[in-house]
């Protein structure tokens, strides 16, 4: 079991950021990149948080990350517009992706960018609360490299395509973030680290038999997808989509590659009508007044647990694992 440490809330940007100017990233996306990746700590992402970072750096040394790199328009018509990222910093593109969808919400209604050749953006729903904190709905999702079985297979051909929904509310955000297999890849090893076990089946071992065992999981690369043929058929339409949208690669191309990088992604943008947070509002609460199946745990709203989580790391610092931590404070 990994120990569990926690650190003053305040440490954790500025040390992220010059990990990263270090390494030759401007300081505006060095700072922006930081801050995700504590937000997302904060949030409870660990998978997409401290852990996923010093996978980040190494992609930046080994060249497949390009910290300087800027996304760039390559084409468009009215609302919708293809950008290239350059194999930029995931999280610098994919802010800058859904700025540029939220500006031609405002001129349009709706915005929509397609970007391709991009990197790992950390976390989805980071993107879509982007455009709900602007008064809009935003939706996105991402291809990956081929990370678990299509329905009735055996071997990897379908990514997790993260898919990312989030509309502002006279409350918290309404935020649906999720990849499409049963667990994230990032979930499964954060567990194993654990030693923990899934609370429902999330795959197949290498015998070919359901399975709780994060690490079985990982081993035998046969996550189950969500609804199971619903999922996997949902990911195939994701990936086309991206694809598609972005004019850039699909699953199965960047699977022949040595790395996960040149990733497509896709950024909605929604401008709600009048009175559109307070009718999600309205869903939510009525959501949360559902008496709860075991009276000890409320029924919560999706995006609930985030406010609770930011406001004890506040009061005690942000938890992170020792051994990552360790990691990260030598880089």
């Amino acid at each position: 079991m990994p120990e569990l440490i926690r650190i003053p809330d305040g440490e954790l940007e500025p040390l992220l950021s010059r990990v990263l100017t270090a390494r030759g990233t401007p300081a505006d996306r060095a700072d922006l990149t930081a801050r995700i990746v504590a937000d997302n700590q904060r949030e409870g992402v660990h998978s997409h948080g401290l852990n996923r970072f010093p996978a980040l750096v190494r992609g930046i040394a080994a060249g497949h990350v390009d910290p300087r790199a800027d996304p760039a328009r390559v084409a468009g018509t009215a609302a919708l517009e293809q950008w290239d990222g350059a194999l930029g910093l995931g999280p610098w593109n994919a802010t800058q992706a859904m700025h540029r969808a939220l500006t031609l919400a405002g001129q349009h209604g709706i915005g929509a960018v397609g970007l391709r050749r991009t990197n790992h953006w950390l976390r989805a729903g980071t993107y879509a609360l982007q455009a709900a904190a602007a008064g809009r709905i935003g939706i996105c999702w991402t291809n990956t490299m081929p990370l678990m079985p299509p329905w009735g297979g055996c071997t990897p051909r379908l990514g997790n395509n993260p898919l990312a929904i989030a509309l502002p509310s006279s409350g918290e955000p309404l935020l649906v973030d999720l990849a499409l297999s049963q667990f994230s890849n990032g979930r499964l090893e954060v567990l194993r680290r654990r030693a923990e076990t899934l609370p429902v089946v999330g795959g197949l071992d290498a015998a070919g038999q359901p399975s709780r065992d994060p690490g079985a999981i990982l081993a035998s690369r046969r996550p189950l997808p969500i609804g199971h043929w619903k999922g996997s058929a949902l990911a195939v339409a994701l990936d086309a989509l991206a694809a598609v949208i972005s004019g850039g690669q699909s699953t199965h191309e960047i699977g022949r590659q040595a790395t996960e990088q040149g990733v497509s992604q896709v950024f909605l943008a929604l401008q709600p009508g009048h009175g559109a947070a307070a009718m999600v509002g309205a869903i939510l609460d009525d959501l949360r007044a559902s008496p709860p199946a075991d009276p000890a745990a409320p029924v919560r709203a999706p995006g609930d647990a985030r406010r609770a989580r930011r406001e004890e790391c506040t009061r005690l610092g942000v938890p992170v694992d020792a051994a990552i931590w360790a990691e990260i404070s030598t880089l």
